[in-house]
């Protein structure tokens, strides 16, 4: 496998392969499975598929959830595999899975009462990442047209969730782990922006500001903690990059920014002690995810950042990009996902 150099950080087209051949297997792989599930009664003991009939793979939801975001995202990146034995692949498993009477029952289950803090907030805004790729792979591939609106319910009742929710929340929370709040604005204004749903971006954008607006010298070196995939700070200042109003980002950033020996820790790999363990395997993830950010970030940056910066990317890839093809399942059950966003997406 090639996998990108310093001066290239593309999606190579064996690359794109890979992850599009671990993703086929996941979103179909039943065990081991990760099943979160609140039990009222000894009615509500199921089998995963019962209540998950699209996304029951990929190790628990929110993987198989992404899993789906991948092949809709490289379909997307190459249409040339339209017409190949591995666009055939792709189009079969997401005919297979996302069908209205699937999403049907996947939407049901947050009517749930005991469901109310289903994948609060991660799961939710990797189901509008799902449909803003479906819709924006659409526009040149009919078939996901019927993928789309498939969704499109369990789509509206995320927004939903976040219009219920986001109000309430006073606090955000800045963890590196699933219930970062960062994350979770920032896929949602990827599909308030796709949408043009511009209540749903302004309530994202204002809860953006009311939480991260005045951050000033950000402890860097407070991070990670040992079961991070997403750094706190970095995932705001990407969030930040979107949604600065009053003033520039440059100027947010200058507030913002770690005193430089705190920096540093941003900008050096996390080792990864074992790999088989779920929890210290996300430090995979937060290799990516840093590149991630601070490829977004890098255009918005002072000089003096640029070659440190580009440095950073090129070593945290080198660092995680192997696991997200081979390797352990607790890694590849997800990393590919977050491999995709680090290499190519805005």
């Amino acid at each position: 496998m090639t996998l990108p150099t310093r001066k290239h950080s593309g999606l190579s087209a064996e690359l794109a392969a890979s992850f599009a051949g671990v993703a086929l297997s996941n979103i179909t792989q039943a065990y081991p499975y990760k099943l979160d599930h609140v039990l009222t009664g000894l009615e509500d003991a199921c089998h995963p598929r019962d209540v998950h009939p699209a996304f029951y793979g990929s190790y628990d939801w929110h993987s198989a959830v992404h899993m789906h975001w991948l092949l809709a995202r490289l379909l997307h990146l190459n249409p040339q595999w339209q017409t190949t034995d591995l666009g055939e692949k792709i189009m079969h498993a997401l005919c297979a899975h996302l069908t209205p009477a699937h999403m049907a029952i996947e939407a049901a289950y947050f009517q749930r009462p005991s469901a109310a803090t289903f994948e609060r907030t991660y799961g939710w805004a990797w189901v509008l990442k799902l449909q803003t790729a479906l819709l924006d792979l659409a526009a040149n591939y009919p078939p996901a047209g019927a993928w789309a609106q498939a969704v499109q319910p369990l789509a509206d009742e995320m927004v939903a969730r976040y219009q219920a929710f986001l109000p309430i929340a006073a606090y955000p929370i800045r963890a590196g782990t699933h219930a970062n709040s960062a994350f979770a604005l920032l896929l949602a204004l990827d599909y308030a922006q796709s949408t043009q749903h511009f209540a749903f971006r302004k309530l994202l954008t204002q809860k953006a500001l009311q939480w991260f607006g005045k951050d000033q010298r950000y402890p860097a070196d407070y991070e990670p903690s040992g079961d991070d995939f997403l750094s706190g700070g970095l995932m705001q200042a990407a969030l930040m990059r979107r949604v600065v109003d009053g003033c520039s980002f440059a100027d947010w950033w200058a507030v913002f920014c770690p005193v430089p020996h705190a920096l540093q820790t941003w900008l050096s790999p996390v080792p990864v002690s074992d790999r088989s363990d779920p929890k210290l395997s996300h430090l995979d993830g937060l290799n990516l995810s840093r590149a991630w950010c601070w490829r977004l970030l890098l255009p918005e940056l002072p000089a003096k950042f640029q070659a440190p910066v580009q440095s950073a990317i090129s070593d945290h890839l080198a660092a995680a990009l192997p696991q997200a093809a081979s390797g352990n399942y607790m890694g590849t059950h997800w990393l590919a996902s977050f491999a995709v966003l680090a290499l190519v997406d805005p």
